[in-house]
């Protein structure tokens, strides 16, 4: 009889245990993060990451504001801002990639912007690494979702959150402040000049947007494309120049620029590269340096 209750306790015992081990509460488990990132992939991180390889200025920016970097195990060579970037290792630039140095570097995942190929994505996730695209978007309130998205990966969702609504409230007291459209200056970006042609920001771009949002008007906003003709800059002979500080004394001095009145009139400013050619949290910068130029109130 006690052999009997014995098999029994042990039959039942084991049965309790395999009814457990295949209970649905103790085998799933909530993924950390779930998205669907900018190209429309659905992407999961099962754990936090604690080692984060960036492959975009704008993303490395932002993890620098909400507090994350200490997570940066890698960047690409264009993540120069801010200097502390400088003691991080890098990775090689957008296209060409060192896969060997970024697999070194034991990512728990790689965040990309709009730069990095389909290929080279194909290529990190073969090698077990998630990879994560959140892209820099062409409006600068599309940064705003960039903090977000960043502070949620990184543990840091609460200063990623507010910092976005700063953000966008910096964007709105701009918008407010704009002077009237028949006040607004003409303002004319040198993307590139010289044998090789002329070229501005178009429409749609985050530079006219950076323009517009510092209560001026783009020179290109009614061009399709990056180029311009010499006679169409001479036809809207624009108020103001920007170009780039490296670039400026070549500008002034090179005809038939010095035609121009603003060359004439000394209008022409030079402005940090890093504050405007890409999207990122410097452009804020851009947009008040541009206010400032036209003589618009500066917002704080």
């Amino acid at each position: 009889m006690r052999k009997v209750i014995f098999f029994v306790t042990v039959f039942v015992s084991v049965s309790l245990l395999l009814v457990a081990c295949h209970s649905p509460e103790t085998t799933s488990k909530e993924a950390f993060f779930t998205w669907e990132d900018s190209y429309h992939r659905p992407v999961q991180l099962d754990t936090a990451p604690r080692r984060i390889v960036s492959i975009s200025p704008a993303i490395t920016e932002v993890m620098f504001l909400v507090g994350a970097q200490e997570k940066l195990v890698g960047i690409s060579d264009f993540c120069k801002y801010p200097p502390e970037t400088e003691r991080i290792t890098k990775i090689g630039g957008m296209h060409n990639i060192n896969f060997e140095t970024l697999l070194s570097l034991h990512p728990d995942v790689v965040l990309i912007g709009s730069m990095v190929s389909q290929k080279d994505v194909e290529t990190i996730e073969k090698m077990g690494v998630p990879v994560v695209c959140i892209v820099e978007e062409s409006s600068l309130e599309g940064m705003a979702e960039m903090m977000e998205v960043i502070g949620r990966i990184t543990q840091c969702e609460d200063k990623g959150n507010a910092e976005a609504e700063k953000w966008r409230a910096k964007i709105a007291a701009r918008k407010a402040s704009a002077p009237n459209p028949e006040e607004r200056k003409c303002v004319y970006y040198v993307v590139g000049f010289g044998d090789g042609g002329d070229f501005t920001a178009p429409k749609n771009t985050h530079i006219q947007e950076i323009i517009e949002l510092a209560g001026a008007w783009n020179a290109g906003d009614s061009l399709t494309g990056w180029n311009i003709s010499r006679e169409y800059l001479f036809k809207v002979d624009p108020d103001i120049i920007l170009v780039r500080r490296e670039d400026y004394d070549a500008f002034v001095s090179r005809y038939p620029y010095t035609l121009l009145n603003a060359v004439k009139n000394n209008h022409v400013y030079p402005i940090e590269s890093g504050w405007i050619d890409v999207v990122s949290l410097r452009n804020m910068q851009a947009v008040d340096y541009i206010r400032e130029i036209c003589g618009v109130r500066k917002e704080s």
